[in-house]
């Protein structure tokens, strides 16, 4: 991710030896993930091989592997397929999808971090305007032609904007049976209002963007079941419904497994979505040689609250480490 691209290329020049792991071998552009899920770029525009990344940086090697434990008193990382010394580790593992205890709802409103993710999410999107162009019932074409993206984050934003785009302007000449502009798009965001992470004004201009491009917006809805194409949500009090073939999961993060491992082998402490509190320097308490940074870090020395989970942060994090 951008936090341990930033250490590592800002680390290139040091006389040290880098070593970078990840499970991929490429790094993924994941805020421009929402326009390979609605077909505007492919994957090898928002992707970049590592190796040739670091390609000119001699002291660094990249592997391809997975990290699974970790033992801080020997100064040791388990890797899937091998183990390996430190004299200084930085976890920089992110976070990923969080159901709220309803994974089983991960075949149905699929979620965005991988470029696996997006292009399912493009193959759904693209596949309900064909089925619609066939469907001869009125009630079932409407299904196929709502959109429900749950989660009123910066995800949820940009893919409801995104489909609202292709609907409403990109498709509305290439079909024959349908009207793409009778699609439905529904953002629904438990919270009172969406991008709840940034000043209310700001919310309050996406979210009169967003019903400008035509997407209806429902905050204090909660999603309580998805179900046989139907999602049931509360809503001041009311139980609703509403029967859609396309649902796309933007609703919460938990943090990578790796918060787990940090917290059991050195007792460092979680927050709700499992992020490591760090210190103000970004290592662990009573482990100077451990820095924690990006989506897994839970950095609150400023204004009390959590720096949020962007790229920016991620970025001046792994630069400061890596100083």
């Amino acid at each position: 991710g951008f936090g341990g691209l930033y250490a590592a290329k800002a680390l290139g020049p040091a006389p040290v030896q880098v070593t970078l792991i990840d499970k991929r071998n490429f790094h993924l552009f994941q805020p421009l993930l929402y326009q390979v899920a609605t077909g505007t770029l492919s994957p090898a525009d928002i992707s970049s091989p590592l190796r040739a990344i670091f390609s000119e940086n001699k002291n660094t090697q990249v592997l391809m592997d997975e990290v699974v434990d970790l033992d801080p008193q020997q100064k040791r990382v388990m890797l899937r397929h091998q183990e390996l010394a430190y004299d200084t580790l930085i976890v920089a593992t992110g976070v990923s999808h969080h159901y709220f205890g309803n994974d089983h709802w991960k075949t149905t409103a699929p979620g965005l971090k991988t470029v696996e993710d997006a292009l399912e999410m493009r193959r759904r999107i693209f596949m309900a305007f064909e089925a619609a162009e066939k469907e001869t019932d009125p009630e079932k074409r409407r299904a196929w032609l709502t959109f429900v993206i749950v989660g009123g984050g910066p995800t949820g934003v940009e893919l409801a904007g995104a489909i609202a785009e292709l609907a409403f302007n990109t498709l509305k000449q290439d079909f024959r049976n349908i009207d793409t502009r009778e699609t439905k798009i529904l953002l629904l965001e438990g919270l009172d209002r969406i991008l709840p992470p940034y000043p209310p004004e700001l919310s309050q201009k996406a979210e009169h963007s967003l019903t400008q491009l035509g997407v209806t917006v429902q905050t204090k809805t909660m999603v309580t079941d998805i179900e046989n194409n139907i999602v049931t949500f509360q809503r001041e009090g009311q139980i609703e419904q509403i029967p859609a073939r396309t649902i796309l999961w933007a609703a919460g993060v938990k943090a990578s497994n790796m918060g787990q491992v940090l917290a059991e082998r050195t007792g460092a402490t979680l927050d709700r979505a499992g992020r490591v509190f760090v210190e103000p320097d970004l290592s662990l308490p009573h482990h100077a040689d451990i820095f924690v940074i990006g989506d897994l870090s839970h950095f609150a020395h400023q204004e009390g609250k959590p720096l949020p989970g962007v790229a920016p942060v991620a970025m001046q994090e792994g630069e400061y480490v890596a100083k």
